[in-house]
């Protein structure tokens, strides 16, 4: 691996980002309830000065820390992801023009093809193999300490306990935030099934390999 490699990764990685967020974004937008990190995020923004894009930074921080703790290598993807992801959300909340959904049955539709651009926005930053988002190294590290469990089944418990934090903090639970609970995990799983993916199989490199790449003389 080359400079020039690493930067393309970085482009694929704020491509992805920029997927994956849309596909959060659909998931607010769809307007019956949200799913439980953003129902987090809403409840923490609720008892602090922060916006929704500046509480889901900070969370992404705190994360971070409990990633570290876990064990999980962290790269570049992984403070890229920590740093935007969030305003990425904020970004396409502000510009979205379109009416307030008020159709139950229509947010269900977006709602379900927001997981879709999810799991697709995951697919293409983690394949850069730079280190997951905080989000997703925390569901990396305990699907490997759940190893017998499918990955799409450790995200369905990991969302159960976010969503309760978020629900006691005042956070919006909706019928929305139940599907996003169990079904974001099963769309994950059937589009990783599909592109035969397991994050848990990516092999990522961490700051230090990368920064020792950048840093070579002669190399580009």
């Amino acid at each position: 691996m080359d400079r020039r490699t690493v930067i393309i990764q970085w482009i694929r990685i704020v491509s992805g980002l920029l997927v994956f967020s849309l596909g959060v974004h659909l998931t607010i937008y769809a307007n019956i309830g949200l799913a439980p990190w953003d129902c987090l995020g809403m409840g923490v923004a609720k008892h602090t000065p922060l916006n929704y894009g500046a509480a889901m930074t900070i969370m992404a921080v705190v994360i971070l820390v409990i990633d570290l703790l876990l064990g999980e290598r962290i790269g570049y993807g992984t403070v890229i992801d920590a740093l935007l992801t969030g305003n990425f959300v904020q970004l396409f909340n502000d510009l979205n023009p379109f009416p307030e959904n008020d159709s139950v049955w229509l947010g269900i539709a977006i709602m379900l093809i927001g997981f879709v651009f999810m799991a697709l926005g995951m697919w293409v930053y983690m394949k850069a193999a730079q280190g997951c988002g905080p989000r997703d190294s925390l569901l990396v590290g305990l699907g490997k300490r759940l190893s017998r469990l499918p990955i799409g089944m450790v995200e369905i418990l990991l969302w159960s306990v976010v969503l309760l934090s978020g629900w006691l903090l005042g956070g919006p639970v909706g019928i929305g935030t139940l599907i996003s609970t169990f079904g974001a995990g099963a769309v994950m799983q059937a589009v990783y099934t599909i592109l035969h993916f397991d994050p848990r199989s990516i092999h990522h490199r961490d700051l230090g390999d990368v920064t020792r790449i950048l840093l070579q003389r002669g190399r580009v």
